[in-house]
């Protein structure tokens, strides 16, 4: 089973500084039919204006992963934490017990990102902070592992969850496949160009909620940017 949901039906709110985009329950959008995915929560498209960000404020008790598609990100938090995340890379909190952060585009143009919360496995460990650069060129023509709560996925950025999150970069005419596990859910979003998975077509920034397959087969029609979320139920 593989639901396209586009873009457009996705819900929206525009703060001037921030226009978002949600494929799931947040905030000032409800929609019962998409509180979660399996473990995945919160699926944010983000467009945050130069000078724009989000105050400091605090999390417990979930992954959140961000990753950049256009300019960069910068991140503040009360461990003490400060890094700058720029298009392509990826960055995880860990907020455990409780952290409190900010994060801001301190660029001169926009930044674009997705923002993926997912639910842990360890509640209450001590909350941590970490970021990584992943360039586009490993991931062309096949999906490689970005954060994860794997230990065989040594080069990822660790995540408290029985979740995956993967990038892949394709060309027009290239096809990539990624195998699941029975009883995973999946969720693909392509950042950028036009794809079809398993015979069902999305757009750019469209969500496609996978479920029951054992195997998709993504094709691109035209350049495109994937990330794609594996999760338990």
């Amino acid at each position: 089973m593989i639901e396209r949901r586009t873009f457009n039906g996705l819900g929206k709110a525009d703060h001037g500084w921030l226009d978002a985009s949600q494929h799931f329950s947040f905030s000032g959008y409800h929609h019962p039919a998409r509180m979660s995915w399996g473990a995945l929560r919160v699926w944010n498209d983000d467009t945050i204006e130069a000078g724009g960000g989000f105050p400091m404020h605090g999390h417990a008790d979930m992954e959140i992963v961000t990753y950049v598609r256009e300019g960069a990100i910068t991140h503040q938090d009360s461990l003490g934490n400060r890094g700058r995340t720029e298009a392509g890379d990826v960055q995880v909190m860990s907020a455990g017990s409780g952290i409190r952060h900010s994060e801001y585009n301190l660029e001169r143009g926009r930044t674009r990102i997705f923002q993926i919360w997912i639910e842990p496995d360890r509640r209450g460990e001590a909350p941590t902070w970490g970021a990584k650069p992943f360039p586009r060129a490993e991931r062309a023509g096949q999906f490689v592992a970005l954060a994860s709560g794997s230990a065989n996925d040594d080069d990822a950025l660790p995540i408290r969850a029985d979740a995956r999150v993967l990038g892949a970069t394709l060309r027009a005419g290239e096809t990539a496949e990624y195998r699941f596990a029975p009883g995973r859910y999946g969720y693909l979003v392509p950042a950028s160009g036009q794809i079809e998975v398993n015979g069902v077509a999305l757009e750019a920034r469209d969500g496609a909620a996978i479920r029951d397959e054992a195997v998709i087969r993504v094709t691109a029609h035209a350049d495109a940017e994937l990330v794609l979320v594996d999760t338990t139920a």
